[in-house]
Protein backbone atom coordinates (compact mmCIF):
# COMPACT_ATOMS: atom_id res chain seq x y z
CA UNK A 1 0.00 0.00 0.00
CA UNK A 2 1.18 3.88 -0.78
CA UNK A 3 -0.94 5.36 1.52
CA UNK A 4 0.99 8.33 3.05
CA UNK A 5 4.27 6.79 1.96
CA UNK A 6 7.76 8.48 1.29
CA UNK A 7 6.97 6.69 -2.75
CA UNK A 8 3.22 8.30 -3.00
CA UNK A 9 4.44 11.78 -2.08
CA UNK A 10 7.31 11.36 -4.35
CA UNK A 11 5.02 10.35 -6.94
CA UNK A 12 2.90 13.66 -6.01
CA UNK A 13 5.66 15.78 -6.24
CA UNK A 14 7.20 14.76 -9.89
CA UNK A 15 3.55 14.72 -11.11
CA UNK A 16 3.01 18.81 -9.97
CA UNK A 17 6.47 19.59 -10.87
CA UNK A 18 6.08 18.08 -14.43
CA UNK A 19 3.21 20.15 -14.13
CA UNK A 20 3.82 23.34 -13.41
CA UNK A 21 7.60 23.60 -13.81
CA UNK A 22 7.42 21.95 -17.44
CA UNK A 23 3.99 22.45 -18.69
CA UNK A 24 3.83 26.06 -16.90
CA UNK A 25 0.15 24.92 -15.79
CA UNK A 26 -1.76 27.54 -14.23
CA UNK A 27 -3.27 24.87 -11.64
CA UNK A 28 -4.10 21.12 -10.73
CA UNK A 29 -7.27 19.58 -10.16
CA UNK A 30 -8.47 17.15 -7.71
CA UNK A 31 -11.15 14.69 -8.10
CA UNK A 32 -12.99 12.28 -6.07
CA UNK A 33 -15.73 11.19 -4.79
CA UNK A 34 -16.66 12.61 -1.68
CA UNK A 35 -17.39 9.24 0.01
CA UNK A 36 -13.54 8.63 -0.03
CA UNK A 37 -11.89 9.77 3.10
CA UNK A 38 -9.27 8.52 2.23
CA UNK A 39 -8.68 10.23 -0.69
CA UNK A 40 -9.94 13.38 0.22
CA UNK A 41 -7.38 13.33 3.64
CA UNK A 42 -4.24 13.07 1.16
CA UNK A 43 -5.57 15.60 -1.17
CA UNK A 44 -5.48 17.94 1.91
CA UNK A 45 -2.18 16.63 3.07
CA UNK A 46 -0.36 17.34 -0.20
CA UNK A 47 -1.37 20.93 0.05
CA UNK A 48 -4.34 20.84 -2.33
CA UNK A 49 -7.76 23.28 -1.12
CA UNK A 50 -10.79 21.94 -0.62
CA UNK A 51 -13.09 24.17 -3.64
CA UNK A 52 -16.24 22.13 -3.28
CA UNK A 53 -18.57 19.31 -3.52
CA UNK A 54 -20.87 18.93 -6.26
CA UNK A 55 -23.82 17.10 -5.70
CA UNK A 56 -25.29 14.32 -8.37
CA UNK A 57 -22.43 15.56 -10.22
CA UNK A 58 -22.41 12.41 -12.04
CA UNK A 59 -23.83 8.92 -12.45
CA UNK A 60 -21.91 5.65 -12.11
CA UNK A 61 -23.59 2.37 -11.99
CA UNK A 62 -27.04 3.57 -12.35
CA UNK A 63 -26.21 5.82 -8.89
CA UNK A 64 -25.88 9.31 -8.63
CA UNK A 65 -22.18 10.34 -7.10
CA UNK A 66 -21.28 13.59 -5.54
CA UNK A 67 -17.63 14.73 -6.28
CA UNK A 68 -15.64 16.73 -4.09
CA UNK A 69 -12.48 18.96 -6.16
CA UNK A 70 -9.38 20.35 -4.55
CA UNK A 71 -6.97 22.42 -6.40
CA UNK A 72 -3.59 23.83 -6.10
CA UNK A 73 -2.30 26.79 -8.61
CA UNK A 74 0.54 28.16 -9.23
CA UNK A 75 1.04 31.24 -7.09
CA UNK A 76 1.14 28.27 -4.14
CA UNK A 77 3.50 25.78 -6.18
CA UNK A 78 6.85 27.87 -4.72
CA UNK A 79 5.99 26.97 -1.00
CA UNK A 80 4.32 23.80 -1.88
CA UNK A 81 7.68 22.92 -3.66
CA UNK A 82 9.74 23.85 -0.90
CA UNK A 83 8.06 21.80 2.04
CA UNK A 84 8.10 18.84 -0.41
CA UNK A 85 11.70 19.22 -1.00
CA UNK A 86 12.78 19.43 3.31
CA UNK A 87 10.12 16.63 3.40
CA UNK A 88 11.41 13.93 0.92
CA UNK A 89 15.31 15.15 1.97
CA UNK A 90 17.09 11.82 3.34
CA UNK A 91 17.99 13.37 6.65
CA UNK A 92 14.34 13.65 7.05
CA UNK A 93 14.48 9.67 7.12
CA UNK A 94 15.75 7.71 10.31
CA UNK A 95 17.47 4.59 9.35
CA UNK A 96 14.24 2.25 9.44
CA UNK A 97 12.94 4.95 6.82
CA UNK A 98 10.69 6.25 8.94
CA UNK A 99 9.84 9.78 8.78
CA UNK A 100 11.08 12.47 11.42
CA UNK A 101 9.17 15.49 10.73
CA UNK A 102 5.47 15.17 9.06
CA UNK A 103 4.74 16.90 5.98
CA UNK A 104 3.54 20.26 6.42
CA UNK A 105 2.06 21.36 3.11
CA UNK A 106 -1.72 21.63 4.49
CA UNK A 107 -0.26 24.34 6.83
CA UNK A 108 1.95 26.04 3.83
CA UNK A 109 -0.91 27.16 1.66
CA UNK A 110 -2.07 30.32 1.95
CA UNK A 111 -6.03 29.30 0.93
CA UNK A 112 -7.99 28.42 3.62
CA UNK A 113 -9.94 24.82 3.57
CA UNK A 114 -11.98 26.32 6.67
CA UNK A 115 -16.15 24.19 5.61
CA UNK A 116 -14.03 21.01 4.48
CA UNK A 117 -14.15 18.51 7.30
CA UNK A 118 -13.27 14.68 6.84
CA UNK A 119 -14.80 12.20 8.61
Amino acid sequence: HLLETRAATEANDLLLQYAFDILGYRRVEWKCTALNAKSRRAALRLGFQYEGTWIKSEVCKGRSRDNSYFSIVDDEWVQLKQEFQRWLNPMNFDSNGQQLTKLNAAQINPRSNQGCQIV
